[in-house]
């Protein structure tokens, strides 16, 4: 009997112990349970100025609270549209990274409004060795001669954005690349001073921090400030006509002075008054 009753208890006890956990499980599942919905995100790494297929995006969860504005929850929405910015896997698809809709892929659905893109021939010099990539900001140089033929360096364009290096948008690589030409994105007016730059002489890039934006107005440099040759001193010489008198004479004397040195020469003699 004995025994019965102790079994019992312990049948008891395990029976609570289960309903106890459950409960628990429960009311800890009701407080760490998320409100979730869906957004369409990158499925890998995909360049600015490409036309989005279905096989670039996929469906992921998303804290319905945190949702991105401007996030999309129809793939529908995103067949055909361009990117203008570079995106990384797992990155959701905005709105706000999206070309118009009816925008053609490729480099001009990155050309900001009101922007052109302009390309220059560079070298591995002139490119900074390869590293000015898409995205990044730099200056522009041109070496030329004047109207009296004597050579000149400029700064004449600062802070443009680099779109492509040759036909490559991509944003992602920070490995250098030498190319042979470099497409920048410019307003209307920057476009005809660069183009009138390449004209008259070489340019040059200046790559620059990417949180400078700081200007400069710079007068040049020229081949005397270069070599910072000195300004040769001119010797002042003056002359200075000395009448010297004493008690019974007098007599008149030149004296010249260069710098610190002085003569002095005796001319005429003659009896005082």
């Amino acid at each position: 009997m004995k025994n019965t009753r102790a079994l019992l208890m312990i049948l008891v006890s395990l029976l609570l112990g289960l309903v106890a956990v459950a409960v628990a499980g429960k009311w800890i599942n009701e407080k760490t349970r998320v409100d979730a919905s869906t957004v369409f995100v990158a499925m890998r790494d995909i360049d600015a100025g490409t036309r989005l297929a279905h096989d670039m995006l996929k469906k992921t969860d998303w804290p319905s609270g945190s949702i991105p504005i401007g996030a999309f929850q129809e793939i529908e929405l995103l067949e055909n549209r361009v990117l203008k910015t570079h995106l990384v896997a797992g990155e959701p698809v905005l709105e706000s990274k999206l070309a118009p809709i009816g925008t053609s892929g490729g480099l001009s659905g990155v050309i900001a409004e009101g922007k052109r893109a302009i390309t220059v021939r560079v070298n591995d010099v002139i490119g900074v060795a390869g590293f000015a990539l898409p995205g990044n900001l730099v200056d522009i140089l041109v070496s030329a001669k004047d109207e009296n033929q004597k050579p000149f360096s400029k700064l004449v364009l600062e802070q443009i954005l680099v779109l492509a290096i040759a036909q490559d948008v991509g944003r992602d690589d920070t490995k250098p690349k030498v190319v042979t030409a470099v497409t920048l994105e410019v307003s209307p007016e920057q476009a005809e001073t660069l183009d009138l730059a390449r004209s008259i002489g070489t340019l040059s890039l200046a790559l620059r921090n990417q949180v400078d934006g700081h200007s400069t107005d710079t007068q040049g440099r020229r081949i005397s400030d270069l070599l910072k040759q000195p300004v040769p001193i001119t010797t002042v010489s003056t002359e200075q006509k000395i009448v010297y008198r004493s008690r019974g004479s007098q007599y008149e004397s030149i004296a010249i002075i260069r710098g610190t040195n002085k003569t002095e020469t005796k001319t005429t003699e003659g009896k005082g008054k």
